[in-house]
C-alpha cells in the first residue's frame, strides 16, 4: 500500500487586514500518496492557491499566517520520517522547498527573473541544494532543458526569459521544479494562458515525469478536462473549504455535492448542441463574508432552510468519497449513496 507523502490536516490560513481576520483556507484536510496525482478543483477565490502557498511556506506574512492545523511531510528517502511543515524552522523549510517539495507557479513570466539567464536560474536551484561544481550544474541544467522538450538546449541555457515563448517559459519552470527530483510537485494552473497544443504537451510532460520519477503531483486547476486527463483523485474546494473528495471517476461520473454537479454541468457536451452553456448563478463569496450556514447556499438549486442556519460537516458517503452537504445527512448520521 502506498504511503501518504504529504498529509494536510485541518489547515487554517487567515489574512489579517483592515477589515479584520479573513479565513482564506478554513479547516482543509487532504493527503497525497507516493506517485499519485491529486487534483484540487474550484473557481477563482476558493482558496486553492493559498493552500499550495501554505504547503510551500510562502504565504506572505504579514498579512497572512497559518493559524491552525498541520502539514505532515513524510520524506520517503533519507532518515527523516515525518515533519510538520507548520512547525519547522525557516532554515529547514528552505532546505525542503525546491528540493523535496517543489512548485510550478501560475505565471512563468513573473516567476522567472528577467535579469538572469535561464541557465543561471536553473543552476542556482541545483547549487542551493546539492554539492556540485558549477560545470556539473551547467551540464545538469542543459540535460533538464532537454528533458522538458526544449530544442537547442545548449543555446537556450544562455538566453533570457523574454527570448522564449510562453510554452517554453512554462517548460523552464518545470525544469527548475524538477531540478532536485522532488518527492512532491505542486502545479498551480500550469497550463493557464497557453494554447491547446502546448497545454497537451505540458500535461504529457508532467505525466511522463510522474510515471518515470514516481513524483507525487498536486495539480491545482479549474479545468475539469485537465482533471480527467491527469488525476487519480480529486478534492473540490469552495470558499476556503473542501466540499467533496473522491477518486476521479466517481467525482466526474457521480458528483454528489450541488457545487460539483454545477461545475460538471457547465462543461460543453460533444454530442449536444445548446444555444447557451450552463453556469452556476452568482459568484464565490468574499472570504469571511459568510459567518452562518452553508457557504454555497446562496447559489445552490437544492437549498432548504437548514442550509442558511447551520454549516454542514464533511460526511463519508462511500469508501474514499466524502461530501459536505445536508442532503446526505439524517439525524446526524451520513447516508450511503
Amino acid at each position: 500500500m502506498k504511503k501518504p507523502v504529504l498529509e494536510v490536516n485541518h489547515l487554517k490560513t487567515h489574512f489579517f487586514t483592515d477589515r479584520g481576520e479573513i479565513p482564506a483556507v478554513d479547516d482543509v484536510s487532504f493527503y497525497i500518496n507516493e506517485g499519485e496525482v491529486l487534483g484540487i478543483v474550484g473557481e477563482s477565490g476558493c482558496g486553492k492557491s493559498v493552500t499550495s502557498l501554505s504547503v510551500m511556506g510562502l504565504v506572505p506574512n504579514p498579512p497572512g499566517k497559518i493559524v491552525g492545523g498541520e502539514i505532515l511531510f513524510r520524506q520517503l528517502s533519507g532518515n527523516n520520517n515525518e515533519e510538520d511543515l507548520v512547525k519547522v524552522s525557516k532554515k529547514r523549510m528552505r532546505q525542503i522547498r525546491g528540493n523535496q517539495i517543489a512548485m510550478i507557479f501560475q505565471e512563468p513570466m513573473t516567476s522567472l527573473d528577467p535579469l538572469f539567464t535561464i541557465g543561471f536560474q536553473i543552476i542556482e536551484v541545483i547549487k542551493n541544494h546539492q554539492r556540485i561544481s558549477k560545470k556539473a550544474a551547467r551540464t545538469k541544467a542543459i540535460d533538464l532543458i532537454k528533458l522538458v522538450g526544449i530544442p537547442r538546449a545548449e543555446e537556450i541555457v544562455d538566453e533570457y526569459p523574454h527570448q522564449l515563448s510562453g510554452g517554453m517559459r512554462q517548460r523552464v519552470m518545470i525544469a527548475i521544479a524538477m531540478a532536485c527530483d522532488p518527492e512532491v510537485l505542486i502545479a498551480d494552473e500550469p497550463t493557464t494562458a497557453l494554447d491547446v497544443t502546448i497545454q497537451a504537451q505540458i500535461l504529457e510532460l508532467m505525466k511522463k515525469l510522474n510515471r518515470e520519477k514516481g513524483t507525487a503531483i498536486m495539480m491545482i486547476t479549474h479545468d475539469l478536462g485537465v482533471v480527467a486527463e491527469m488525476c487519480d483523485r480529486v478534492v473540490v474546494m469552495y470558499a476556503g473549504k473542501v466540499v467533496e473528495e473522491g477518486d476521479v471517476r466517481t467525482i466526474l461520473k457521480s458528483p454528489q455535492h450541488p457545487y460539483t454537479q454545477g461545475l460538471i454541468r457547465s462543461l460543453p457536451k460533444m454530442h449536444e448542441r445548446e444555444s447557451r452553456l450552463y453556469s452556476i448563478p452568482g459568484n464565490v463569496p468574499k472570504p469571511g463574508s459568510i459567518t452562518e450556514g452553508c457557504r454555497f447556499a446562496a447559489r445552490c438549486d437544492q437549498v432548504f432552510d437548514r442550509c442558511y442556519k447551520e454549516d454542514p460537516e464533511l460526511l463519508t458517503l462511500n469508501e474514499g468519497h466524502t461530501c459536505r452537504c445536508f442532503l446526505y445527512q439524517k439525524e446526524g448520521e451520513a447516508l450511503h449513496v
